[in-house]
């Protein structure tokens, strides 16, 4: 018999695809438990915090007069709720102050960036204004609310400032990082296909340090928030930090930690406005549950 009329077999069918996507789906499956997981074990530990402090003051093991308890802080910002507070309603206290923080961590970030990738892409402005960066940076940013509000008075002017000086150094160092670790390869090819400087920077360098900006932008706008908060403590007309400041000075411990809470809330919702953003830029990015 010849080769040529020999039985021809076929291969059998590989099942490398199919244990691919089964091992894709159980990754999937395996994330979303553990997102349960975490999410159940956060709530509980927040349950098991709140009730152990809420028992221990009922008990007065806990100072009620300088700690307050749970149940007297949920009171106190449902009061501000539905009643408003000395100041007006509580809406119009955060809106307030997220007004001023929003603009001074606009502010702070436009021109954290801006200087950032010009000192990183200038060595020489660098070699020249870097002394001077360093030394502002070394100066507690807090200590000049009151100068701000001596300078700009007790209006929104005065916390913008604040924030915008909070902010504008970690932005500033992750774009100026970010600016000095651009692929080398990546400009030298740019300036190859004929790309000015202007065009090497716009879409070169600044999109490869955008990943190092956005880092910086989750810890900026809670400082942005403190330099508000510090500015309307010191001295302001309206405010959850002049709430804060006039429930201090009544000795209402109840409300402090209710402004603090209210707080953590916009600042959560902040967060959670940054990472949908930045997963929506950086789409192309792979996922920790596909390495």
């Amino acid at each position: 018999m010849s080769p040529d009329t020999l039985p021809k077999t076929t291969a059998a069918p590989t099942a490398a695809e199919p244990g691919k996507g089964e091992r894709a789906h159980s990754r999937a499956r395996a994330a979303r438990r553990r997102k349960i997981v975490v999410g159940t074990a956060r709530a509980l530990l927040l349950v098991l915090v709140l009730g152990l402090w809420e028992v221990l003051s009922r008990a007065n093991v806990i100072d009620t007069f300088n700690f307050s308890m749970p149940s007297k802080i949920w009171d106190q910002i449902y009061t501000w709720i539905t009643h408003g507070t000395a100041l007006g309603s509580l809406g119009e206290q955060i809106w307030y102050t997220l007004y001023e923080a929003l603009l001074g961590w606009v502010l702070g970030v436009v021109a954290g960036v801006v200087f950032g990738i010009a000192l990183g892409r200038i060595t020489f402005l660098a070699d020249v204004l870097g002394p001077y960066i360093k030394v502002l940076n070394s100066i507690p940013r807090i200590v000049l609310a009151p100068i701000f509000v001596i300078w700009f008075g007790l209006g929104p002017a005065s916390k913008v400032a604040s924030a915008v000086v909070l902010v504008f150094f970690p932005v500033f160092f992750n774009a100026f990082q970010g600016a000095r670790e651009v692929d080398r390869n990546l400009v030298a090819n740019a300036r190859i296909l004929g790309a000015s400087d202007r065009r090497v920077t716009l879409q070169v360098v600044i999109p490869s340090a955008t990943s190092w900006i956005f880092t910086s932008l989750h810890v900026s706008f809670g400082f942005a928030l403190i330099g508000a908060i510090v500015g309307e403590y010191i001295g302001a007309t309206k405010g959850i930090g002049l709430l804060v400041a006039q429930s201090q000075g009544t000795f209402n411990a109840a409300g402090v930690y209710a402004a603090m809470v209210i707080l953590a809330v916009v600042a959560l919702v902040a967060e959670g406005l940054l990472t949908f953003a930045e997963s929506r830029i950086f789409r192309w990015k792979p996922s920790e549950s596909d390495s």
